[in-house]
């Protein structure tokens, strides 16, 4: 077992001289080359298990040089050895064996804690709520364990048992307080497949409304803008669906179908396909995903690799469900890979109007294959082109690779080819997918980035205050959409910031200490000095008048933190559709018919 890579890899050596025959003279020095350099890394590990002052782990040496080798490639291509083939299983189906929620280090208790518990799965059955603090999974004491250890103790064999010892802190309590006070409580949890939820929320938008930057509500089913006392501004619109969908996974297009199909029994008469944040994954389900609104046989996605089996195409194989309803498609920065051809096929055959940001710009196809003793590796073997015959792909990994990199340079616009939808619009290879409408995202205050992202904030303020508002309101009503703070509340919250002690870097004031740096190198500081003072006054941080300005912001944080801890992720993102920019956008155009089909029509040439 000890030397069965290294037999491996010495008989693919003749094998490889004898596939010699019948070829070109180029291809002939390649695989002498593969030869070569196949028996000098065999003799590299022959030599050095005879003679290093240490005996060798061959799986850990062997692995080590074989990540290494992966390192040189792009970064989607892996391999993974016995111990991480779950991960890859995981990749490609979305299902684990666990407990079913997400869990984080706290960063003031020094603790793996309870972040948020999925709908109908076995932590939320158990009645685990965000803020538990994870005392001991059976026997194991993880009290002093990291996030990564307590997980690989909670995930396992589905069917399996364990009891969960946690420990449920009394409100008010400041993270910087050593002894935590609370009630243990003992749950036994059977493990299960767990498949994270690929539609986290679909409806009509009817059921929450809109709100607009000034402070207006919206009927998006009526599609009338209302001030506050109930009067319209607009006239009528049509009902829209919405569907959100996260990850490409095994059976994902069956849900959005299922999905698409319920939408249209309840009137949808026009959709938004939310594809924000998904990074993607397998390329047949995109395939079938378009399908839902594309004529059969017609071309998705073709792939190109270096070997025959790697090229082939797909075409929509399924009846569609809808070819006519106007349709805006949602993206951002991370809708990459099968979300990509997804978005992009859809603009290319003018069948939606993409909305957002441009995309991430994969345009590599990865292929998993099975090799010996349990292992794995995932292959870029390809890369796809959507209809308009463009590939999206952002970066030149080629020729980061050539210089020693594992990142590539970003192919530049400049460099990037014009291409045609059917209907005759201009697109673009290289960089992603270019909206057809751009509209950026609403910014987040960097206040509110340190309260809300876990690691970044010490105090862990803003996560404890909404642990307390749980225990201590056992309910916030049935409607998520519904929920407000008060402001009583957020004065607390306020409070409750000032006196945690918390303190965040601003970018204005780290960009002016660079400057006052580089200016005291460059010699102009002394000259300037009375005009930095006065800027530095300016610059002042002060956190409780920041908590001032963005109270707007900070609440609507808090409250989309609350309600997923009542309503899961279901409930947090259809309450924070209210204030999506982009949506109120996707809305606009499909409540616009003739605007819609003019950005389906090409641009008129002078």
């Amino acid at each position: 077992m000890k030397h069965s890579i290294i037999v491996l890899l010495m008989v693919l050596i003749p094998s490889l001289a004898g596939a010699q025959e019948n070829q070109s003279p180029q291809a002939k020095n390649h695989n002498l080359e593969v030869g070569k350099n196949l028996d000098i890394f065999n003799a590299v590990y022959r030599n050095l298990d005879l003679f290093y002052v240490d005996t060798l782990d061959p799986g850990q040496t062997i692995t080590a040089g074989i990540k290494g080798m992966m390192r040189s490639l792009d970064p989607y291509t892996d391999y993974y050895p016995e111990s991480e083939t779950k991960e890859l299983q995981q990749m490609i189906t979305g299902k684990y064996a666990g407990i079913g929620s997400i869990i984080k280090y706290h960063s003031g208790r020094k603790r793996v804690v309870i972040d948020e518990p999925y709908a109908g799965m076995p932590a939320a059955e158990a009645g685990l709520k965000k803020g538990d603090i994870i005392l001991s999974i059976d026997d194991s004491v993880m009290t002093d364990k990291n996030t990564q250890y307590v997980s690989s103790h909670l995930r396992g064999d589905a069917g399996t048992s364990f009891v969960l010892k946690v420990l449920r802190p009394q409100p008010g309590q400041s993270s910087k307080e050593k002894n935590v006070k609370g009630e243990e409580l003992k749950v036994k949890i059977t493990r299960r497949n767990i498949k994270l939820p690929e539609l986290p929320y679909y409806g009509i938008l009817d059921e929450g409304g809109l709100r607009p930057d000034n402070g207006e509500t919206s009927d998006v089913r009526r599609g009338q803008w209302v001030e506050e006392d109930g009067e319209p501004k607009a006239a009528k619109g049509q009902k829209i669906g919405y569907i959100n969908l996260n990850q490409f996974t095994e059976g994902c297009a069956r849900s959005v179908r299922n999905a698409l199909i319920e939408l249209k029994q309840k009137g949808a008469q026009a959709l938004v396909f939310d594809l924000r944040g998904n990074g993607g994954g397998s390329e047949m389900e995109a395939v079938d995903i378009v399908s839902l609104w594309v004529p059969k046989e017609q071309l998705v996605v073709e792939n190109r690799g270096k070997v025959r089996q790697a090229s082939r195409s797909y075409k929509t194989r399924l009846e569609p469900i809808d070819t006519v309803m106007p349709m805006v498609v949602l993206v951002n920065g991370e809708t990459a890979s099968a979300s990509e051809i997804t978005s992009g096929a859809l603009q290319d055959l003018d069948r939606a109007i993409v909305v957002g940001t441009r995309t991430y710009g994969k345009g590599l196809v990865q292929l998993p294959l099975d090799l010996p003793y349990n292992t794995n590796i995932k292959i870029t073997t390809s890369k796809y082109y959507i209809p308009s015959g463009r590939c999206i792909q952002a970066i030149n990994y080629k020729k980061r690779r050539e210089e020693g990199s594992r990142y590539g340079d970003r192919v530049p616009d400049s460099l990037t080819h014009v291409f045609y939808t059917r209907a005759g619009r201009e697109v673009r290879d290289g960089g992603g997918i270019k909206p057809d409408v751009e509209v950026k995202a609403d910014t987040v205050p960097n206040i509110v980035y340190y309260l809300s992202v876990g690691g970044l904030d010490s105090t862990e303020v803003m996560f404890d205050y909404v642990v307390d508002y749980i225990a201590t309101h056992p309910s916030i009503g049935d409607d998520p959409t519904k929920f407000h703070l008060t402001d009583a509340d957020y004065q607390s919250f306020r409070q409750r910031v000032i006196d945690s002690g918390f303190t965040y870097d601003p970018v204005s004031r780290k960009q002016f200490d660079e400057l006052v740096k580089t200016a005291k190198f460059e010699g102009y500081y002394d000259d300037a000095k009375e005009a930095f003072d006065a800027l530095s006054a300016k610059l002042k941080h002060d956190v409780a008048s920041d908590l001032d300005k963005h109270k707007k912001t900070i609440m609507q944080m808090l409250e989309l933190d609350i309600i997923g801890a009542y309503h899961y992720q279901a409930g947090a993102l259809r309450a924070g559709l209210a204030y999506d920019r982009q949506l109120r956008e996707a809305v606009r155009l499909l409540n616009s018919p003739e605007e819609y089909k003019k950005l389906l029509l090409p641009a008129k040439k002078d």
